[in-house]
């Protein structure tokens, strides 16, 4: 993962810190719930390989879909923090976890205060996207909320080095994407229909592609966006 441009890169004193931090490696299979809404967790993770999402539900079991997990995000600092978690993880794929102890947390901001902003602004960053969301589903109609998640899902898989060409792989079901953007899977389906007939993008079979990105974001009410390198923890 630290090869990877996108990520800043480490110092060495830095990377020996995180080494020391790290307690293991957890690898699971698809559906394997990581992390439960509500419950304590001993651990967070750094996702290594594989995708999953993070969720809530009600008592009546409808989901809402907060965001889709990627290799490179960091889970499990809410509970971390806050001593329960405020949602749940859910593997979509096999994933391979970087695992740390939440109770050397506190040791991180102690003795690595560089580390610790890192976290701030991973924090800051999910605030960020959360807020993006919340305009989508409150503002956006159909056509533009899945237009602006296909971009969204494009523009972090690519980040990732995980494009070729217009290619991603996205091995969501379109019943995550409806949970996320507050639509029905009937309404979701119909729109990447239209999507896909009139040539902008299609997502089947795993795999998403953009065929034309303008079209796309004038949909989603979007500009393109400069993306910087990110931290990895």
């Amino acid at each position: 993962m630290r090869q990877k441009e996108c990520f800043q890169p480490f110092s060495p004193q830095e990377l020996s810190f995180t080494q020391g931090f790290k307690s293991g490696e957890l690898s699971v299979d698809a559906g394997t719930t990581i992390q439960i809404e509500g419950s304590e967790t001993p651990h967070l993770y750094t996702v290594l390989s594989g995708m999953g999402v993070r969720y809530k539900t009600l008592e009546n079991g409808r989901r809402q879909v907060i965001n889709f997990i990627l290799p490179g995000d960091f889970v499990g600092l809410q509970a971390g923090v806050m001593g329960v978690a405020g949602h749940s993880v859910e593997a979509t794929t096999p994933m391979v976890l970087c695992t740390f102890r939440r109770s050397d947390l506190w040791r991180l901001f102690q003795n690595h205060p560089g580390r610790a902003y890192d976290l701030v602004w991973l924090a800051a960053s999910e605030e960020a996207f959360l807020g993006q969301s919340l305009v989508t589903v409150g503002q956006r109609k159909g056509l533009e909320r899945v237009s602006w998640a296909l971009l969204k899902l494009f523009d972090r898989l690519k980040h990732l080095g995980l494009a070729k060409g217009n290619r991603v792989p996205l091995p969501y079901r379109q019943q995550d994407v409806a949970d996320a953007l507050g639509l029905s899977l009937v309404h979701t389906n119909k729109t990447l229909g239209v999507l896909r007939s009139r040539h902008v993008a299609r997502w089947s079979d795993g795999e998403l592609q953009i065929l034309d990105r303008e079209t796309l974001q004038g949909y989603a009410l979007v500009e393109e966006e400069d993306v910087g390198q990110r931290p990895l923890i």
